[in-house]
């Protein structure tokens, strides 16, 4: 019987047709009380490089048809990684997704070093953490409440339309040092299914000069709804900017009707961290991804 069931479960890479049930698929998974994952807004932050490109990264695993896992290459060697909740500690399941990133002949991960951002708490975890992989990279993800009305921003916020595109990416690229968003990139993000759910923001000082941006993404009605990215562009820093768009930004995912918002950020930027306490965000506890060195297929 476990055998039967280690075969019903399949890995693919999906066609650009099924990107809208995965994107659904994610959005029922997520969960106020369950740790951080893959989100729908992650997938639709990769769309600015187009659909070809969204779903070459993206990897799902099917039990008897349905979905029980979605993992999205972030780059060349990192895999995020989201789990149906019913199948979180599905010895089955877990067995399986730990041979296929481990393996590079599975075509999930490559050879050498890899690192995958995997829900705490989940077998699949320690199943990997059993097998050799290493603790990595610590991260902190923050929450916000959205069931008390959010405070005013105290900046003139706008809503990003076709006429402020040139705007929102030119703070982007002035945030992001090594960010390619351009327009042609924001029409196709925006082009997505998943920015049907989603808004661009952009703060302005008095001056009305843009100088700061966020893009935040509702999985529904009573979800958490997430931030990615946020930035504030370099010559306007230390003036509370990324602190008043953060605030306009969990306003726009309460309006979108978001139970939560929620952020995950690198432990090492403190500023970040800083930034995001100050808009009301909660730290939860700190995670660590997954390591794997120099595996040769």
């Amino acid at each position: 019987m476990v055998c039967d069931r280690l075969m019903a479960i399949e890995l693919e890479q999906p066609d650009a047709g099924g990107l809208g049930e995965i994107i659904a698929a994610l959005g029922e998974w997520q969960d106020d009380a369950a740790p951080i994952q893959l989100h729908p807004g992650d997938v639709g932050w990769l769309w600015r490089f187009g659909i070809a490109a969204t779903a070459a990264a993206i990897r799902t695993w099917r039990r008897d048809g349905t979905l029980v896992a979605v993992g999205e290459l972030d780059g060349h060697d990192l895999m995020r990684l989201a789990i149906a909740p019913d199948a979180q500690h599905d010895a089955t399941v877990s067995r399986q997704l730990a041979a296929d990133v481990s393996d590079p002949k599975r075509g999930v991960l490559p050879e050498g070093t890899v690192h995958l951002e995997a829900p705490p708490g989940t077998h699949v975890r320690d199943l990997l953490l059993a097998q050799g992989w290493a603790l990595d990279e610590p991260w902190t993800p923050l929450q916000r409440d959205l069931t008390s009305q959010v405070e005013d921003p105290r900046v003139r916020i706008e809503v990003v339309g076709p006429e402020q595109v040139h705007e929102r990416t030119a703070v982007q690229r002035a945030a992001f040092p090594r960010s390619t968003f351009t327009g042609e990139r924001w029409h196709s993000m925006a082009a997505g299914p998943a920015y049907a759910d989603a808004r661009c923001l952009l703060a302005y000082d008095e001056q009305n000069v843009a100088v700061a941006a966020v893009t935040v993404w509702s999985a529904g009605p009573g979800r958490p709804g997430l931030l990615e990215p946020m930035g504030v562009h370099q010559d306007h820093r230390n003036h509370g900017y990324g602190r008043a768009v953060t605030v306009a930004a969990a306003a726009a995912l309460q309006q979108m009707g978001s139970s939560s918002a929620i952020v995950c950020t690198a432990t090492a930027n403190a500023a970040g961290v800083a930034t995001y306490r100050s808009a009301g965000f909660r730290p939860l506890a700190q995670r660590l991804d997954l390591r794997r060195d120099g595996v040769a297929s």
